[in-house]
């Protein structure tokens, strides 16, 4: 068998750089020292990525992003993924009965992949979060999915004063084992919350997770406390829904 083409794999890792770095826009130099390639080879990725829509490059500063064209294929993977198939009447009815977004996501890495987002049901302006990745020590979603899986390995960036150090993501993760549910508060963003319970298949493994997010006002009783156990219900029952349509046990 011949073995694997250079070029391929190069390309490969420049575009899951981009995807993982930083502030997700990196320049030639960057790419170059991250990957230990020469400038011109990186080049010569990069112009070709671009003329297929894979990287896109800024006008002022010509540093590199992903493209338009990844992203549709990353699309047509989401949408033949079992699990977004068969949550989606569940995402929308807990939409519905939450009054806030819904987002279902899976493990990949040290993030969390968005698998499926549905916005708010009102009117207020929303940008579609469908292929993100979140951290999973600073949301619901990861805690979730950590908490039933392997644990990723790296450093804990903290994102506000309230993100979790070492001992108390531990505990929170004891937590979630114990209640089989969790939430973050103000851990990602100032003033935001998220509340999350796992979806398991029929082998009871969890392979995903379903949550809700939005203002602390509205999720929880008040800014330093829990959410509101009306809308963990919620959550939830939708987990259990999604499980039930995967072949997990009905309880």
């Amino acid at each position: 068998m011949p073995g694997p083409i250079q070029s391929i794999q190069r390309a490969a890792e420049v575009l899951k750089l981009l995807a993982h770095g930083g502030a997700h826009q990196l320049s030639v130099a960057e790419i170059s020292r991250a990957l230990d390639l020469a400038k011109p080879t990186v080049h010569g990725i990069l112009r070709t990525l671009h003329e297929v829509g894979f990287v896109e490059q800024e006008v002022e500063g010509g540093k590199y992003r992903l493209g338009a064209a990844l992203f549709q294929i990353g699309t047509s993977y989401l949408d033949g993924n079992e699990l977004r198939a068969k949550a989606l009447n569940w995402s929308d009815t807990l939409a519905m009965r939450a009054r806030e977004a819904v987002r279902i996501g899976v493990l990949h890495g040290r993030h969390v992949l968005v698998v499926h987002h549905v916005f708010r049901p009102d009117n207020s302006r929303q940008a579609l979060d469908t292929g993100a990745l979140l951290p999973w020590h600073a949301t619901a979603l990861g805690k979730v999915l950590v908490a039933f899986g392997e644990r990723p390995d790296g450093e804990l960036q903290r994102f506000t004063r309230h993100t979790l150090d070492e001992a108390g993501l531990e505990a929170a993760l004891d937590v979630v084992r114990s209640l089989d549910w969790g939430y973050d508060l103000h851990e990602l963003v100032e003033g935001e919350a998220s509340i999350a319970a796992p979806i398991r298949d029929r082998r009871g493994v969890v392979v995903g997770a379903v949550g809700v997010s939005g203002p602390v006002e509205r999720l929880c009783e008040a800014p330093d406390r829990p959410p509101r156990l009306e809308l963990v219900s919620y959550v939830r029952e939708a987990a259990r829904s999604v499980s039930r349509e995967l072949g997990g046990l009905s309880w």
